[in-house]
């Protein structure tokens, strides 16, 4: 971390010991999950990926919890994301020309991040379509976002309720209503 620019660098994370799981860097400062993620949100982010993962087209790996190196000073780790790179076992974040979908969860202690920071930052970067997913009384809407090129900015071209239906970045079809399923009481 010995560079003129006070700050961590974005490639300064993989050599921090002992951080905490899901750490990030968002403008040069470490960002650490500060409260315990809900059962909700964790139930959420692996149906996603299962039912991403199952539609996804060849060439397309989806990912949970792995950083993306947006520039020198924002590594951000997004809940669930697409990518074109190929699957290498030793891979700790991905660049943001391989990335295409990027899915937040929102949570309470991410929601001013992940409604704001991240959606201007992955816009900013260039990936084609951001989900930020919000609790409506225990089911998920999905509020999708596609990148205007010349802006650099998202446009809002949806709010999924119980159906997602989109051909952006590939064709995918879910039940929102089924990717929570309700604990036996």
């Amino acid at each position: 971390m010995s560079r003129s620019t006070p700050g961590v660098h974005a490639d300064d994370l993989d050599h921090l010991r002992e951080m905490p799981r899901h750490t990030e860097v968002i403008d040069g400062t470490l960002v650490f999950r500060s409260l315990p993620q809900r059962a909700w949100h964790s139930r959420l982010v692996t149906a996603l990926q299962r039912a991403l993962a199952e539609q996804a087209p060849p060439g397309t790996e989806i990912e949970r919890e792995i950083t993306i190196r947006l520039d020198d000073w924002n590594r951000p780790e997004p809940d669930v994301l697409a990518t074109t790179a190929p699957y290498d076992p030793d891979t700790t974040f991905f660049t943001a020309d391989t990335v295409s979908l990027v899915v937040e969860v929102v949570s309470p202690e991410s929601a001013h991040r992940d409604r704001n920071v991240k959606l201007r930052k992955y816009a900013e970067a260039g990936i084609a379509n951001y989900w930020r997913v919000e609790d409506e009384d225990t089911s998920p809407a999905v509020h999708a976002y596609e990148l205007d090129e010349p802006t650099r900015s998202y446009v809002p071209t949806a709010i999924h309720r119980h159906e997602l239906h989109t051909t952006k970045p590939f064709a995918i079809t879910l039940d929102l209503d089924r990717l929570v399923p309700r604990g036996r009481r």
